[in-house]
């Protein structure tokens, strides 16, 4: 049987947190998420950004891993690149 009312793990801050983030394809995708996430979290190291394109090439989906202080920056983050128009979703 399962506990409905069981809560969710909680996140001890700061810690390693990837953001993946799925779009239209385009040249500069990768670097616009890039961009965007920069504004909030604080140093990314470019070996923490990739890149994969769908099967059809119409869509990528660029994972970023930033080093996550806490639930407000997580909520900043995904608040500017749902608002940019050019995000389908992020997880």
């Amino acid at each position: 049987m399962i506990d409905i009312d069981q809560e969710a793990p909680k996140i001890e801050f700061p810690c390693q947190y990837p953001i993946k983030v799925m779009g239209e394809a385009a040249p500069d995708f990768k670097m616009f998420v890039y961009d965007t996430i920069k504004i909030h979290a604080n140093e990314i190291e470019h070996q923490h950004v990739t890149i994969r394109e769908s099967r059809t090439g119409k869509f990528h989906a660029v994972t970023v891993t930033i080093e996550a202080t806490g639930t407000d920056q997580l909520s900043a983050i995904f608040e500017s690149l749902k608002a940019s128009g050019r995000v389908k979703m992020v997880l």
